[in-house]
């Protein structure tokens, strides 16, 4: 529907802490966009025909609409601040959640769920997954001890819910957290997306 357009930052600020969740997956829409956009070349670059078959369908299931993950976890707990992915991907959404909140992140990659077909057709062209449009992921901070609640409640609606990292001091900036390393979160200026369709 129109509304899993809207942008759904709400934010009553962050505290240090805090447990970062993230709903489903990444990238949905972009591996949607991609299967149908990029069918015939997907194919000669020997990616399987099941593969696409369910990018396609990520429209439909999961679905993009993250209205029934935002009103249980509204439900439930205390949300501090809530924000739906779109254009630039996962990384850029954290960044912009971080701002909103006037918090610092760290983010552990190896938890942030990138679905396999997303990964699969992202890695077909060389896009980075976490830059890749994502609707249908919603983020959230919220106390460790909601997150465990809201997570178990999306569970029982068959609604993949992960912790993904936690909230820092803004001073820490927002940091991405691979094995020992850590790096500043990469920027998306503009949607890794576009790049299957410039014009060579």
């Amino acid at each position: 529907g129109e509304v899993a357009k809207d942008k759904l930052v709400t934010t009553a600020g962050g505290r240090a802490g805090d447990a970062v969740v993230m709903t489903k997956g990444v990238p949905l829409e972009g591996a949607a966009i991609i299967a149908r956009a990029k069918e015939r070349e997907l194919r000669a670059r020997g990616v399987p025909a099941g593969t696409i078959r369910r990018a396609k369908a990520f429209l439909s299931a999961p679905g993009l609409n993250v209205l029934p993950e935002a009103e249980i976890a509204c439900e439930l707990a205390t949300v501090h601040a809530m924000h739906d992915p779109t254009e630039g991907g996962i990384a850029t959404a954290l960044v912009e959640l971080a701002l909103a909140a006037g918090v610092g992140l760290r983010i552990d990659r190896d938890r942030v769920m990138i679905v396999r077909e997303g990964r699969t057709l992202c890695e077909a062209f060389g896009l980075d997954p976490l830059g890749t449009i994502a609707s249908g992921a919603l983020l959230m901070t919220l106390d460790p001890a909601d997150a465990g609640i809201v997570i178990h409640a999306l569970a029982r609606e068959s609604i993949d819910c992960h912790f993904i990292g936690q909230v820092v001091a803004r001073e820490q900036g927002v940091m991405l957290v691979e094995g020992t390393q850590s790096r500043p979160m990469p920027v998306f200026p503009q949607d890794e997306i576009t790049r299957l369709f410039k014009e060579n």
